[in-house]
């Protein structure tokens, strides 16, 4: 049996989850989609879509969908619904798992990756995070779930974004790429996405292609230009949110910096190929200390000793890597590191990677 695919999806209270969850479960698409909700709250999936008493804990939908609360563990939901697929009962090709407003997805990723009954049954497919444009700039500035939330998704829809100036909008979606410049961002209008935005994004996957917003890497040119990539901050401590690039480029977008954001990224990158041993042992030793405040990181890297790329990703203290293809006979040979996280230490992490160097 090929792996179940499993999408999380996140957003803060009144983001638009259910709205997108209805319309992706109503669509004719012809897949059989098993929903978990953590919880049944005042905006559960409409009753009239609901065949069973909602006292069982999976629920029949009139379209071929099911729908579990859940009122345990992840890990005994989901290998009740494989079991259930396995002998025929249920019948459903992938599974939504939709977040209470104030959860941190990370360990509802993680649940995938430790737990080897499920690892063997599911691919987590991605996280997507829903932002609710009226409210967000407050919600990110109070909460940091909220911030979390952004840290951890694959993709990103911004809600409600008729409600607020473009100006307005501008800010928040410059804001949100300087937490995460992984995930795409894309205003939706009432959960109006097309599935493939949805679903098979393929966001957990180790692959040889690193998305980092390239505008991203561009605020930062003028840091990295010809020289060690470990001086990435030399303008002092008081300078420590990325959008400082912005401060003296674009006149009236000085609004920006108020945001000192906890959670922020950063890219490492160089020429130079990494020792695999000390690479190995500097990583190691970060997650173990700074494990709980890593959201995502991810990396294509460039290893003294194989011709071929290395890839890897993490999430939290959990953290694979892979060996990819070979380099390209005219490709750039370079290591480029993405780190997504709460307050983490950019001077000592540039510092170890480029001391893991060969």
């Amino acid at each position: 049996m090929s792996l179940i695919p499993a999408t999380i999806l996140t957003g803060f209270l009144g983001s638009g989850k259910t709205t997108l969850l209805k319309r992706v479960l109503g669509e004719a698409h012809g897949q059989k989609i098993a929903v978990i909700e953590n919880e049944f709250g005042e905006e559960n999936i409409d009753s009239d879509i609901l065949v069973s008493d909602t006292n069982e804990q999976i629920i029949q939908m009139s379209n071929g969908c099911i729908c579990c609360t859940i009122r345990e563990d992840l890990r005994a939901t989901l290998r009740d619904l494989a079991e259930k697929k396995r002998k025929g009962e249920l019948d459903f090709e992938r599974v939504v798992i939709e977040t209470t407003g104030l959860a941190d997805p990370g360990p509802v990723a993680q649940t995938f990756f430790m737990d080897d009954e499920i690892a063997e049954t599911y691919l987590l497919d991605s996280i997507l995070t829903l932002v609710d444009a009226k409210h967000a700039a407050q919600q990110l500035n109070d909460r940091q779930e909220a911030r979390r939330q952004i840290g951890f998704a694959d993709q990103i829809f911004i809600s409600k974004s008729d409600l607020v100036s473009k100006d307005e909008l501008d800010a928040l979606m410059h804001r949100i790429k300087h937490m995460n410049p992984r995930a795409p961002q894309k205003a939706v209008h009432f959960g109006a996405v097309g599935l493939n935005e949805v679903f098979d994004l393929r966001g957990f996957n180790l692959n040889a292609k690193l998305d980092i917003d390239p505008d991203f890497l561009k605020d930062d040119s003028h840091d990295h230009a010809g020289h060690d990539h470990a001086h990435d901050h030399e303008h002092g401590e008081h300078c420590d949110h990325p959008s400082h690039a912005h401060d003296h480029d674009h006149a009236g977008h000085g609004h920006h910096h108020h945001h000192d954001d906890d959670v922020k990224s950063f890219v490492f990158k160089s020429d130079r190929p990494f020792d695999a041993a000390k690479l190995e042992d500097f990583l190691g030793a970060i997650v173990n200390i700074y494990g709980p405040r890593m959201l995502r990181y991810k990396g294509v890297l460039l290893m003294k000793g194989t011709d071929r790329k290395v890839i890897f990703q993490g999430v939290h203290q959990l953290m694979g890597s892979d060996l990819g293809p070979v380099w390209g006979a005219d490709e750039h040979r370079c290591s480029k590191m993405v780190f997504i996280g709460i307050d983490l230490p950019k001077d000592i992490l540039l510092q170890g990677l480029e001391q893991s160097l060969v």
